[in-house]
């Protein structure tokens, strides 16, 4: 069954890395996954730390966005965070679904999927 939730009911790990993922803090935002966690976006896949931190310094020299918080929800394996993006990107504007798994504990991030 999946419920809907507030940005303020994310867990911590979410939240961080939907925090630090824009602007100067992005490199931080690797603090949030575990060392093995893996991403996948825009059909390429990032494994462990080090890819994903990659990643990150990539995604934050490519385009220059803003991000509004659409909607969010969960269910017993994952939390979905559908986000609004307006930049310098081809077409301007996408509503991209942001699908977490945390790890047993709730403390980090597992996996990631971005999709449109």
């Amino acid at each position: 069954m999946t419920e809907n939730i507030q940005p303020t009911d994310l867990p911590l790990p979410i939240t961080t890395y939907l925090d630090r993922s824009q602007g100067n803090q992005r490199r931080t935002a690797i603090e949030a996954f575990t060392p093995d966690a893996v991403v996948v976006d825009d059909g390429h896949l990032y494994r462990g730390t080090s890819e994903i931190a990659g990643w990150l310094d990539r995604v934050a020299s490519e385009y220059e966005y803003t991000t509004t918080f659409l909607r969010a929800e969960r269910d017993e394996h994952a939390t979905l965070v559908v986000n609004r993006l307006e930049g310098t990107f081809p077409g301007g504007i996408v509503d991209l679904k942001y699908r977490f798994v945390l790890n047993g504990q709730n403390t980090a991030i597992r996996e990631l999927t971005i999709a449109p």
